[in-house]
Protein backbone atom coordinates (compact mmCIF):
# COMPACT_ATOMS: atom_id res chain seq x y z
CA UNK A 1 0.00 0.00 0.00
CA UNK A 2 1.39 3.45 -0.92
CA UNK A 3 2.12 6.02 1.77
CA UNK A 4 -0.81 8.15 0.59
CA UNK A 5 -3.27 5.23 0.50
CA UNK A 6 -2.12 4.20 3.99
CA UNK A 7 -2.78 7.71 5.30
CA UNK A 8 -6.21 7.95 3.66
CA UNK A 9 -7.15 4.56 5.04
CA UNK A 10 -6.17 5.70 8.50
CA UNK A 11 -8.22 8.90 8.17
CA UNK A 12 -11.24 7.03 6.91
CA UNK A 13 -11.37 4.97 10.07
CA UNK A 14 -12.44 8.04 12.00
CA UNK A 15 -14.60 9.67 9.32
CA UNK A 16 -18.11 10.00 10.65
CA UNK A 17 -17.53 7.49 13.47
CA UNK A 18 -18.37 9.18 16.74
CA UNK A 19 -16.94 6.38 18.87
CA UNK A 20 -13.39 7.11 17.70
CA UNK A 21 -11.83 9.34 20.33
CA UNK A 22 -8.80 11.59 20.42
CA UNK A 23 -6.02 9.90 22.34
CA UNK A 24 -4.01 11.43 25.20
CA UNK A 25 -0.69 12.60 23.81
CA UNK A 26 1.44 12.06 26.88
CA UNK A 27 2.16 8.54 28.07
CA UNK A 28 0.26 7.75 31.25
CA UNK A 29 2.15 7.66 34.59
CA UNK A 30 5.37 8.74 32.91
CA UNK A 31 8.36 9.39 35.17
CA UNK A 32 11.93 10.48 34.49
CA UNK A 33 14.52 7.97 35.79
CA UNK A 34 16.58 9.42 38.63
CA UNK A 35 19.85 9.15 36.70
CA UNK A 36 18.60 11.89 34.34
CA UNK A 37 17.14 14.39 36.79
CA UNK A 38 20.52 15.89 37.71
CA UNK A 39 20.39 17.63 34.37
CA UNK A 40 17.78 19.99 35.80
CA UNK A 41 20.40 21.64 38.01
CA UNK A 42 22.77 21.85 35.05
CA UNK A 43 20.15 23.70 32.99
CA UNK A 44 19.44 26.06 35.89
CA UNK A 45 23.15 26.85 36.11
CA UNK A 46 23.24 27.58 32.37
CA UNK A 47 20.25 29.87 32.74
CA UNK A 48 21.93 31.68 35.64
CA UNK A 49 25.16 32.16 33.70
CA UNK A 50 23.62 33.32 30.45
CA UNK A 51 20.91 35.51 31.95
CA UNK A 52 23.34 37.14 34.36
CA UNK A 53 25.53 38.00 31.37
CA UNK A 54 22.53 39.60 29.66
CA UNK A 55 21.69 41.64 32.77
CA UNK A 56 25.26 42.82 33.19
CA UNK A 57 26.15 43.66 29.61
CA UNK A 58 22.92 44.13 27.63
CA UNK A 59 19.97 44.99 29.90
CA UNK A 60 17.48 46.44 29.05
CA UNK A 61 18.22 45.94 25.37
CA UNK A 62 16.79 43.05 23.40
CA UNK A 63 19.69 40.63 23.20
CA UNK A 64 23.25 40.14 24.38
CA UNK A 65 26.17 40.19 21.94
CA UNK A 66 28.43 37.90 23.95
CA UNK A 67 31.68 38.28 22.01
CA UNK A 68 31.69 42.08 22.24
CA UNK A 69 29.97 42.26 25.64
CA UNK A 70 27.22 44.67 24.67
CA UNK A 71 23.59 44.60 23.57
CA UNK A 72 21.47 45.00 20.46
CA UNK A 73 17.92 46.20 19.87
CA UNK A 74 17.01 44.07 16.87
CA UNK A 75 13.54 43.31 18.24
CA UNK A 76 12.18 46.84 18.75
CA UNK A 77 14.04 47.65 21.98
CA UNK A 78 11.38 46.06 24.18
CA UNK A 79 13.74 43.80 26.20
CA UNK A 80 13.06 40.69 24.13
CA UNK A 81 15.25 38.47 26.29
CA UNK A 82 13.09 39.27 29.31
CA UNK A 83 9.85 38.79 27.39
CA UNK A 84 10.99 35.44 26.01
CA UNK A 85 12.51 34.27 29.28
CA UNK A 86 9.78 35.27 31.71
CA UNK A 87 7.80 32.02 31.73
CA UNK A 88 11.03 30.01 31.82
CA UNK A 89 12.01 31.89 34.99
CA UNK A 90 8.71 30.90 36.56
CA UNK A 91 9.05 27.25 35.57
CA UNK A 92 12.61 27.14 36.95
CA UNK A 93 11.43 28.70 40.20
CA UNK A 94 13.25 32.03 39.84
CA UNK A 95 10.52 34.18 41.35
CA UNK A 96 12.82 37.14 42.08
CA UNK A 97 14.04 37.31 38.49
CA UNK A 98 10.48 36.90 37.29
CA UNK A 99 9.25 39.85 39.33
CA UNK A 100 12.20 41.98 38.20
CA UNK A 101 11.23 41.12 34.64
CA UNK A 102 7.60 42.06 35.21
CA UNK A 103 8.73 45.40 36.66
CA UNK A 104 10.77 46.08 33.52
CA UNK A 105 7.85 45.16 31.26
CA UNK A 106 5.51 47.39 33.27
CA UNK A 107 7.64 50.47 32.56
CA UNK A 108 8.39 49.67 28.91
CA UNK A 109 6.64 51.88 26.38
CA UNK A 110 5.35 49.59 23.65
CA UNK A 111 4.08 52.54 21.62
CA UNK A 112 7.58 53.29 20.37
CA UNK A 113 10.23 51.14 18.76
CA UNK A 114 13.99 51.15 18.44
CA UNK A 115 13.70 50.01 14.83
CA UNK A 116 16.24 51.54 12.50
CA UNK A 117 15.32 53.90 9.70
CA UNK A 118 15.40 52.13 6.34
CA UNK A 119 15.70 54.35 3.29
CA UNK A 120 13.00 57.00 3.48
CA UNK A 121 10.87 54.95 5.87
CA UNK A 122 10.46 55.96 9.52
CA UNK A 123 12.53 54.23 12.19
CA UNK A 124 9.74 53.14 14.51
CA UNK A 125 8.70 49.87 12.92
CA UNK A 126 7.61 46.69 14.64
CA UNK A 127 6.89 43.32 13.08
CA UNK A 128 3.55 41.66 13.70
CA UNK A 129 5.00 38.14 13.73
CA UNK A 130 7.69 38.76 16.33
CA UNK A 131 5.50 41.08 18.40
CA UNK A 132 3.00 38.25 18.63
CA UNK A 133 5.04 35.09 19.15
CA UNK A 134 7.56 36.66 21.54
CA UNK A 135 5.93 39.52 23.41
CA UNK A 136 2.17 38.92 23.43
CA UNK A 137 2.73 35.19 23.89
CA UNK A 138 5.44 35.58 26.51
CA UNK A 139 3.32 37.95 28.58
CA UNK A 140 0.13 35.88 28.43
CA UNK A 141 1.94 32.64 29.23
CA UNK A 142 3.68 34.24 32.21
CA UNK A 143 0.33 35.68 33.33
CA UNK A 144 -1.26 32.23 33.31
CA UNK A 145 1.62 30.35 34.89
CA UNK A 146 1.91 32.86 37.74
CA UNK A 147 -1.73 32.43 38.68
CA UNK A 148 -2.93 35.65 36.98
CA UNK A 149 -1.36 37.72 39.75
CA UNK A 150 0.26 40.25 37.43
CA UNK A 151 -2.49 41.92 35.33
CA UNK A 152 0.03 44.36 33.88
CA UNK A 153 1.14 41.51 31.62
CA UNK A 154 -2.27 41.45 29.94
CA UNK A 155 -2.31 45.25 29.79
CA UNK A 156 1.02 45.30 27.97
CA UNK A 157 0.01 42.49 25.62
CA UNK A 158 -3.09 44.53 24.76
CA UNK A 159 -0.98 47.65 24.22
CA UNK A 160 1.10 45.79 21.66
CA UNK A 161 -1.88 44.20 19.92
CA UNK A 162 -3.70 47.53 19.67
CA UNK A 163 -0.75 48.94 17.76
CA UNK A 164 -0.22 45.88 15.59
CA UNK A 165 -3.92 45.66 14.66
CA UNK A 166 -3.20 48.41 12.14
CA UNK A 167 -1.49 45.74 10.02
CA UNK A 168 -4.92 44.90 8.59
CA UNK A 169 -5.61 47.60 6.00
CA UNK A 170 -7.12 48.21 2.55
CA UNK A 171 -9.86 45.65 3.08
CA UNK A 172 -7.36 42.79 3.16
CA UNK A 173 -8.34 39.79 5.23
CA UNK A 174 -4.66 39.14 5.90
CA UNK A 175 -2.21 41.57 7.51
CA UNK A 176 1.02 43.18 6.43
CA UNK A 177 3.91 42.32 8.74
CA UNK A 178 5.46 45.77 9.37
CA UNK A 179 3.65 48.54 11.25
CA UNK A 180 5.12 52.00 11.89
CA UNK A 181 4.09 52.86 15.42
CA UNK A 182 4.30 56.63 15.10
CA UNK A 183 1.46 56.96 12.60
CA UNK A 184 0.18 53.37 12.43
CA UNK A 185 0.97 53.10 8.74
CA UNK A 186 2.19 49.86 7.21
CA UNK A 187 5.06 48.93 4.97
CA UNK A 188 3.30 47.81 1.79
CA UNK A 189 5.21 44.68 0.99
CA UNK A 190 4.76 40.99 0.43
CA UNK A 191 4.52 38.67 3.40
CA UNK A 192 4.66 34.94 4.01
CA UNK A 193 2.27 32.29 5.20
CA UNK A 194 3.87 31.96 8.63
CA UNK A 195 3.62 35.68 9.30
CA UNK A 196 -0.11 35.82 8.59
CA UNK A 197 -0.96 32.39 10.01
CA UNK A 198 0.91 32.35 13.33
CA UNK A 199 -1.32 34.65 15.34
CA UNK A 200 -4.36 32.63 16.34
CA UNK A 201 -3.16 31.18 19.65
CA UNK A 202 -1.98 34.49 21.02
CA UNK A 203 -4.66 36.88 19.75
CA UNK A 204 -7.42 34.42 20.55
CA UNK A 205 -6.16 34.12 24.11
CA UNK A 206 -5.92 37.89 24.38
CA UNK A 207 -9.59 38.11 23.47
CA UNK A 208 -10.36 35.82 26.39
CA UNK A 209 -8.51 38.02 28.89
CA UNK A 210 -9.75 41.36 27.57
CA UNK A 211 -13.33 40.35 26.74
CA UNK A 212 -12.75 41.83 23.29
CA UNK A 213 -13.51 39.41 20.48
CA UNK A 214 -11.97 41.72 17.85
CA UNK A 215 -8.50 40.27 18.34
CA UNK A 216 -9.77 36.74 17.72
CA UNK A 217 -11.88 37.73 14.74
CA UNK A 218 -8.95 39.41 12.98
CA UNK A 219 -6.67 36.39 13.16
CA UNK A 220 -9.30 33.74 12.59
CA UNK A 221 -10.46 35.51 9.45
CA UNK A 222 -6.87 35.59 8.19
CA UNK A 223 -6.34 31.87 8.66
CA UNK A 224 -9.73 30.79 7.37
CA UNK A 225 -9.25 32.92 4.27
CA UNK A 226 -5.75 31.55 3.72
CA UNK A 227 -7.03 27.99 4.11
CA UNK A 228 -9.74 28.66 1.48
CA UNK A 229 -7.34 29.79 -1.25
CA UNK A 230 -6.19 27.51 -4.09
CA UNK A 231 -2.81 26.00 -3.30
CA UNK A 232 -0.02 24.15 -5.10
CA UNK A 233 -0.42 21.11 -2.82
CA UNK A 234 -3.80 20.48 -1.24
CA UNK A 235 -3.75 21.95 2.27
CA UNK A 236 -0.34 23.63 1.92
CA UNK A 237 -0.23 27.17 0.52
CA UNK A 238 2.73 28.64 -1.32
CA UNK A 239 5.19 30.32 1.02
CA UNK A 240 5.07 33.94 -0.21
CA UNK A 241 2.01 36.08 -0.88
CA UNK A 242 0.43 39.52 -0.81
CA UNK A 243 -2.12 40.29 1.94
CA UNK A 244 -4.86 40.42 -0.69
CA UNK A 245 -4.44 36.66 -1.15
CA UNK A 246 -2.31 36.65 -4.31
CA UNK A 247 0.61 34.22 -4.14
CA UNK A 248 4.15 34.89 -5.28
CA UNK A 249 5.56 31.70 -6.75
CA UNK A 250 4.61 28.18 -5.72
CA UNK A 251 7.25 27.25 -3.13
CA UNK A 252 5.98 24.63 -0.67
CA UNK A 253 7.77 23.79 2.56
CA UNK A 254 7.27 22.80 6.19
CA UNK A 255 10.25 25.03 7.00
CA UNK A 256 10.59 28.77 7.58
CA UNK A 257 8.00 31.01 5.96
CA UNK A 258 5.25 28.38 6.16
CA UNK A 259 6.16 26.30 9.21
CA UNK A 260 4.22 27.80 12.09
CA UNK A 261 1.03 28.30 10.03
CA UNK A 262 0.85 24.53 9.66
CA UNK A 263 1.90 24.10 13.28
CA UNK A 264 -0.91 26.33 14.55
CA UNK A 265 -3.71 24.69 12.56
CA UNK A 266 -3.81 21.65 14.82
CA UNK A 267 -2.75 23.55 17.93
CA UNK A 268 -5.54 26.11 17.60
CA UNK A 269 -8.05 23.29 17.36
CA UNK A 270 -6.64 21.88 20.59
CA UNK A 271 -6.32 25.14 22.55
CA UNK A 272 -9.83 26.34 21.72
CA UNK A 273 -11.77 23.10 21.17
CA UNK A 274 -13.44 25.03 18.38
CA UNK A 275 -16.39 23.48 16.58
CA UNK A 276 -15.00 24.78 13.29
CA UNK A 277 -13.34 21.72 11.74
CA UNK A 278 -11.44 23.83 9.21
CA UNK A 279 -8.32 23.97 11.36
CA UNK A 280 -7.94 20.26 12.09
CA UNK A 281 -9.15 19.19 8.64
CA UNK A 282 -6.76 21.55 6.84
CA UNK A 283 -3.87 20.28 8.96
CA UNK A 284 -4.85 16.68 8.20
CA UNK A 285 -5.06 17.52 4.49
CA UNK A 286 -1.62 19.16 4.58
CA UNK A 287 -0.19 16.06 6.24
CA UNK A 288 -1.85 13.78 3.70
CA UNK A 289 -0.44 15.82 0.80
CA UNK A 290 2.96 15.73 2.47
CA UNK A 291 2.84 11.96 2.80
CA UNK A 292 1.93 11.73 -0.87
CA UNK A 293 4.46 14.20 -2.27
CA UNK A 294 7.07 15.27 0.29
CA UNK A 295 7.89 12.28 2.50
CA UNK A 296 11.25 10.90 1.39
CA UNK A 297 13.63 8.28 2.73
CA UNK A 298 17.40 8.52 2.43
CA UNK A 299 19.14 5.80 0.47
CA UNK A 300 21.60 5.56 3.35
CA UNK A 301 20.16 4.35 6.69
CA UNK A 302 16.54 4.93 5.59
CA UNK A 303 16.05 8.23 7.45
CA UNK A 304 12.68 9.90 6.92
CA UNK A 305 12.55 13.54 5.77
CA UNK A 306 10.04 16.07 4.45
CA UNK A 307 11.18 17.61 1.17
CA UNK A 308 10.42 21.05 -0.25
CA UNK A 309 8.56 21.41 -3.53
CA UNK A 310 8.44 23.98 -6.34
CA UNK A 311 7.67 23.93 -10.07
CA UNK A 312 6.41 20.36 -9.59
CA UNK A 313 9.94 19.42 -8.52
CA UNK A 314 11.12 17.88 -5.26
CA UNK A 315 13.95 19.64 -3.44
CA UNK A 316 15.78 17.15 -1.23
CA UNK A 317 16.48 19.65 1.52
CA UNK A 318 15.80 20.00 5.22
CA UNK A 319 16.38 22.54 7.94
CA UNK A 320 16.72 22.93 11.67
CA UNK A 321 13.70 25.25 11.54
CA UNK A 322 11.63 22.60 9.81
CA UNK A 323 12.47 19.92 12.35
CA UNK A 324 9.54 20.96 14.52
CA UNK A 325 7.41 18.79 12.24
CA UNK A 326 8.20 15.56 14.08
CA UNK A 327 6.69 16.84 17.31
CA UNK A 328 3.80 18.44 15.44
CA UNK A 329 2.92 15.13 13.75
CA UNK A 330 3.20 13.31 17.08
CA UNK A 331 0.75 15.76 18.63
CA UNK A 332 -1.64 15.81 15.69
CA UNK A 333 -1.45 12.07 15.15
CA UNK A 334 -2.60 11.46 18.70
CA UNK A 335 -5.32 14.11 18.44
CA UNK A 336 -6.69 12.48 15.29
CA UNK A 337 -6.15 8.96 16.66
CA UNK A 338 -4.00 8.25 13.61
CA UNK A 339 -1.10 5.89 14.21
CA UNK A 340 0.27 6.43 10.71
CA UNK A 341 0.87 10.13 11.30
CA UNK A 342 2.09 9.53 14.84
CA UNK A 343 4.66 6.93 13.77
CA UNK A 344 5.90 9.10 10.94
CA UNK A 345 6.33 11.89 13.51
CA UNK A 346 8.61 9.65 15.55
CA UNK A 347 10.65 8.76 12.47
CA UNK A 348 10.95 12.40 11.42
CA UNK A 349 12.16 13.23 14.93
CA UNK A 350 14.82 10.52 14.80
CA UNK A 351 16.10 11.73 11.42
CA UNK A 352 16.38 15.30 12.67
CA UNK A 353 18.31 14.26 15.75
CA UNK A 354 20.63 12.26 13.54
CA UNK A 355 21.80 15.60 12.12
CA UNK A 356 23.23 16.29 15.59
CA UNK A 357 24.99 12.95 15.84
CA UNK A 358 26.66 13.36 12.44
CA UNK A 359 28.57 16.58 13.06
CA UNK A 360 31.96 16.98 14.73
CA UNK A 361 30.49 19.17 17.48
CA UNK A 362 27.40 17.03 18.07
CA UNK A 363 25.16 20.00 17.19
CA UNK A 364 22.81 20.04 14.21
CA UNK A 365 23.31 22.43 11.27
CA UNK A 366 21.02 25.18 10.02
CA UNK A 367 20.26 23.34 6.76
CA UNK A 368 21.02 19.94 5.27
CA UNK A 369 20.22 17.78 2.25
CA UNK A 370 20.00 14.11 1.35
CA UNK A 371 19.56 11.60 -1.45
CA UNK A 372 16.42 9.54 -1.89
CA UNK A 373 15.29 6.97 -4.41
CA UNK A 374 14.02 9.73 -6.71
CA UNK A 375 17.34 11.59 -6.77
CA UNK A 376 19.29 14.29 -4.97
CA UNK A 377 18.07 17.50 -6.61
CA UNK A 378 18.43 20.54 -4.35
CA UNK A 379 18.98 23.30 -6.89
CA UNK A 380 22.75 23.12 -6.28
CA UNK A 381 25.39 20.64 -7.33
CA UNK A 382 26.46 18.06 -4.76
CA UNK A 383 30.21 17.84 -4.19
CA UNK A 384 32.34 14.74 -3.70
CA UNK A 385 32.91 15.79 -0.09
CA UNK A 386 29.17 16.06 0.49
CA UNK A 387 28.60 12.64 -1.07
CA UNK A 388 31.19 11.16 1.27
CA UNK A 389 29.53 12.77 4.30
CA UNK A 390 26.14 11.55 3.11
CA UNK A 391 27.38 7.99 2.65
CA UNK A 392 28.43 7.97 6.29
CA UNK A 393 25.51 9.80 7.91
CA UNK A 394 22.45 9.70 5.63
CA UNK A 395 22.47 13.50 5.14
CA UNK A 396 24.98 16.22 4.31
CA UNK A 397 25.40 19.76 5.60
CA UNK A 398 24.51 22.73 3.38
CA UNK A 399 24.63 25.55 5.97
CA UNK A 400 26.81 24.63 8.97
CA UNK A 401 25.67 27.45 11.27
CA UNK A 402 23.97 26.89 14.62
CA UNK A 403 21.84 29.83 15.69
CA UNK A 404 20.60 28.33 18.97
CA UNK A 405 17.68 26.72 17.18
CA UNK A 406 15.26 24.71 19.38
CA UNK A 407 13.25 22.67 16.87
CA UNK A 408 15.15 19.38 17.08
CA UNK A 409 14.96 19.54 20.88
CA UNK A 410 11.25 20.41 20.58
CA UNK A 411 10.37 17.28 18.62
CA UNK A 412 12.60 15.21 20.88
CA UNK A 413 10.63 16.53 23.88
CA UNK A 414 7.31 15.48 22.31
CA UNK A 415 8.72 12.07 21.43
CA UNK A 416 9.87 11.51 25.02
CA UNK A 417 6.60 12.62 26.57
CA UNK A 418 4.57 10.49 24.10
CA UNK A 419 6.61 7.27 24.22
CA UNK A 420 8.57 7.19 27.46
CA UNK A 421 11.52 5.82 25.48
CA UNK A 422 14.68 6.90 27.30
CA UNK A 423 16.60 7.18 24.03
CA UNK A 424 15.06 10.64 23.81
CA UNK A 425 16.46 11.51 27.23
CA UNK A 426 19.84 10.29 25.99
CA UNK A 427 19.49 12.55 22.96
CA UNK A 428 18.84 15.54 25.21
CA UNK A 429 21.86 14.69 27.35
CA UNK A 430 24.10 14.53 24.29
CA UNK A 431 22.84 17.89 23.03
CA UNK A 432 23.25 19.47 26.45
CA UNK A 433 26.82 18.21 26.69
CA UNK A 434 27.66 19.54 23.23
CA UNK A 435 26.15 22.93 24.05
CA UNK A 436 28.20 23.16 27.24
CA UNK A 437 31.36 22.43 25.29
CA UNK A 438 30.94 24.77 22.32
CA UNK A 439 28.52 27.60 23.15
CA UNK A 440 30.10 29.34 26.19
CA UNK A 441 31.59 32.63 24.99
CA UNK A 442 33.44 35.68 26.27
CA UNK A 443 30.34 36.24 28.35
CA UNK A 444 27.09 34.32 28.05
CA UNK A 445 26.60 31.79 25.25
CA UNK A 446 27.01 32.43 21.52
CA UNK A 447 25.92 30.81 18.28
CA UNK A 448 28.28 28.85 16.02
CA UNK A 449 29.41 29.53 12.48
CA UNK A 450 30.31 25.91 11.70
CA UNK A 451 29.08 22.87 13.59
CA UNK A 452 31.34 20.62 11.51
CA UNK A 453 34.50 22.23 12.93
CA UNK A 454 35.40 21.74 16.60
CA UNK A 455 37.76 24.69 16.28
CA UNK A 456 35.27 26.90 14.48
CA UNK A 457 34.40 30.49 15.34
CA UNK A 458 31.36 31.76 17.19
CA UNK A 459 28.59 33.98 15.88
CA UNK A 460 28.09 37.06 18.06
CA UNK A 461 24.55 36.69 19.39
CA UNK A 462 22.78 35.17 22.38
CA UNK A 463 19.28 34.71 21.05
CA UNK A 464 16.27 35.76 23.12
CA UNK A 465 14.55 32.54 22.08
CA UNK A 466 17.42 30.59 23.65
CA UNK A 467 15.70 31.35 26.96
CA UNK A 468 12.17 30.75 25.67
CA UNK A 469 12.82 27.53 23.80
CA UNK A 470 16.19 25.79 24.09
CA UNK A 471 16.43 25.96 27.86
CA UNK A 472 12.71 25.34 28.43
CA UNK A 473 12.45 22.32 26.13
CA UNK A 474 15.55 20.82 27.73
CA UNK A 475 14.34 21.53 31.25
CA UNK A 476 10.88 20.10 30.64
CA UNK A 477 12.40 17.01 29.02
CA UNK A 478 14.09 16.13 32.32
CA UNK A 479 11.40 17.55 34.61
CA UNK A 480 8.46 15.72 36.17
CA UNK A 481 6.20 15.09 33.14
CA UNK A 482 3.17 16.18 35.14
CA UNK A 483 4.67 19.68 35.07
CA UNK A 484 3.37 21.37 31.89
CA UNK A 485 1.85 18.16 30.56
CA UNK A 486 1.32 18.24 26.80
CA UNK A 487 -2.23 17.06 27.46
CA UNK A 488 -2.86 20.16 29.56
CA UNK A 489 -0.90 22.86 27.71
CA UNK A 490 -0.42 23.98 24.13
CA UNK A 491 2.92 25.55 23.25
CA UNK A 492 3.12 28.47 20.87
CA UNK A 493 5.86 28.44 18.27
CA UNK A 494 8.22 30.19 20.72
CA UNK A 495 7.58 27.51 23.38
CA UNK A 496 5.33 29.71 25.51
CA UNK A 497 2.80 27.31 27.09
CA UNK A 498 -0.91 28.15 27.27
CA UNK A 499 -3.35 26.28 29.51
CA UNK A 500 -5.72 24.17 27.45
CA UNK A 501 -9.19 22.90 28.33
CA UNK A 502 -9.90 19.20 28.67
CA UNK A 503 -9.59 17.56 25.27
CA UNK A 504 -12.61 17.01 23.04
CA UNK A 505 -13.62 13.50 22.08
CA UNK A 506 -12.76 14.15 18.43
CA UNK A 507 -10.93 16.79 16.41
CA UNK A 508 -11.88 17.48 12.84
CA UNK A 509 -14.50 15.82 10.69
CA UNK A 510 -12.35 12.80 9.90
CA UNK A 511 -12.40 13.81 6.23
CA UNK A 512 -9.80 15.49 4.05
CA UNK A 513 -10.50 18.80 2.32
CA UNK A 514 -11.43 18.49 -1.34
CA UNK A 515 -8.94 20.17 -3.70
CA UNK A 516 -9.90 23.68 -4.75
CA UNK A 517 -11.90 23.95 -7.96
CA UNK A 518 -10.16 27.26 -8.70
CA UNK A 519 -6.80 27.23 -10.48
CA UNK A 520 -3.71 28.07 -8.46
CA UNK A 521 -2.29 31.30 -9.85
CA UNK A 522 0.75 33.37 -8.96
CA UNK A 523 2.07 36.85 -9.54
CA UNK A 524 5.49 38.45 -9.35
CA UNK A 525 6.84 40.25 -6.34
CA UNK A 526 9.60 40.28 -3.76
CA UNK A 527 10.04 37.16 -1.66
CA UNK A 528 10.06 38.25 2.00
CA UNK A 529 12.74 37.17 4.42
CA UNK A 530 11.75 34.00 6.19
CA UNK A 531 12.31 35.44 9.66
CA UNK A 532 14.05 38.10 11.67
CA UNK A 533 16.86 37.60 14.17
CA UNK A 534 17.25 33.99 13.05
CA UNK A 535 13.85 32.95 14.40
Amino acid sequence: MSLRRLAIAAFSLSAGVSSVRAEPVQKASLTVPSNYTGNLDTIKQIFNTTYAAYLQYAFPRDELLPLTKNGTDDLFGWSATIADGLDTMWILGYTDLFEQGVDQIAKTNFNVSAGEQVGGLPGDQAYLFDATIRYIAGFLSAYELSGQKYPVLVEKAKEIADNMAYAWVDGNKMPYNTVYLGNHSVQVDSTNVAQVGTLTLEWGLLSNYTNNATYRHLVEESVLYLASLPDPLNGIPAQALWPNGTFIGDYVTWSGGTDSYLEYLIKYARLTNTDDNTYADTWATAVDSSIDKLLKRSTVDNWLYLADYTNKTILHVGSHLGCFYGGNWILGGKMLNNDTIYNYGLELTDACFNTYYGTATGIGPETFAYISSDGNYTGSNITAQEVAFYNEHGYYVTDPGYYQRPEVLESNFYAWRATGDTKYLDNAVEALNAFQKYLPSTVGWACLNNVTDVHGTQYNEQEAYFFAEVLKYLYLTFDDPSNISIDEYVFNTECHPFKAPAAKSQYGSGKLNAPSQQPFETTSGPIPEVSSSHN
